[in-house]
């Protein structure tokens, strides 16, 4: 029996999931829908199913088994809501929302429903995330440094935080994530943040660069630094420190541990998005 699915925002991110799901056996998409109706119809051509330019009446009349929510941040309204209350389980890109409020009310309504829901964090679906985790579980952490460095993406929404909800909200929220992931919940949290080298950008009302202070429950402390000033290159990753040990995660490509003068390079293997919906859909 085929797993029937559905997609809401057909941009790239949506096609990069189509293409992941295509190799995951019975596996069918049924529809597609955007409020661009010539997107929405280019998805269909490439990957089958029927297209719509109103999610309200796709999750009326098919029957879906999940729908992979994929819109932009400013995007999101009720989509996540409406799929719940229909029992229709749920593959939600990040970030969920722009606010807080927002995003407990989401949150609220998906345990109430009981529907299955999975949030787009696909480095926790890693290999080499999830062998640092076991090193991590050897030995306790002192410091935690993370980083999310690029340039500033072109799509426009981008750069109007009140659509995007800034660089630490759309992109440095994996690293956020994997923070919590590797080293667990954190107390409390100071930021700052800079502003001033971007004034000649259109439309920007980001913070150039910001660095957020963590103390977490286990004792640990951290540091995440965003910034999205470069020019070209793009640099995520996280560094975890112990007693004797240091562990240097470069999600795009490789780990390496650094313990009683040793040092372990281990390249990844794993494709972390097909994981992910390796994950969802089983």
């Amino acid at each position: 029996m085929k797993v029937r699915i559905g997609f809401i925002g057909t941009g790239r991110i949506a096609n990069r999931h189509m293409e992941k799901l295509c190799k995951i056996k019975d596996v069918a998409l049924v529809s597609v829908c955007d409020v661009e109706k010539k997107e929405a119809e280019k998805m269909t051509k490439i990957w089958g199913g029927k297209f719509y330019t109103d999610y309200r009446k796709m999750l009326d009349k098919e029957s879906l088994d999940a729908v992979y929510i994929c819109l932009p941040p400013f995007a999101h309204t009720d989509q996540e809501i409406l799929a719940a209350e229909k029992g229709i389980n749920l593959f939600v890109e990040k970030p969920l929302a722009l606010d807080l409020k927002k995003a407990c009310q989401i949150s609220k309504i998906i345990e109430e429903s009981g529907v299955i829901s999975s949030v787009g964090y696909l480095y926790r679906y890693s290999d080499i995330v999830n062998r640092a985790k076991e090193e991590v579980s050897q030995g306790k952490i002192a410091l935690i440094l993370g980083h999310y460095l690029c340039p500033m993406p072109s799509t426009r929404w981008w750069r109007n935080k009140n659509e995007s909800g800034g660089q630490i909200v759309e992109q440095t929220t994996h690293i956020f994530d994997l923070a919590r992931y590797l080293v667990g919940e954190v107390n409390t949290i100071y930021g700052q943040r800079s502003r001033g080298l971007m004034e000649d950008v259109e439309n920007y009302s980001l913070d150039d660069a910001s660095c957020i202070n963590l103390y977490f429950q286990s004792g640990a402390v951290g540091s995440i630094s965003s910034a999205c000033t470069l020019k070209r290159g793009r640099d995520w990753g996280i560094n975890l420190i112990g007693k004797g040990f240091r562990i240097d995660l470069l999600l795009s490509s490789h780990l390496l541990i650094i313990s009683n003068g040793k040092r372990r390079e281990i390249k990844m293997q794993t494709d972390p998005y097909q994981a992910e919906d390796e994950a969802f859909i089983e």
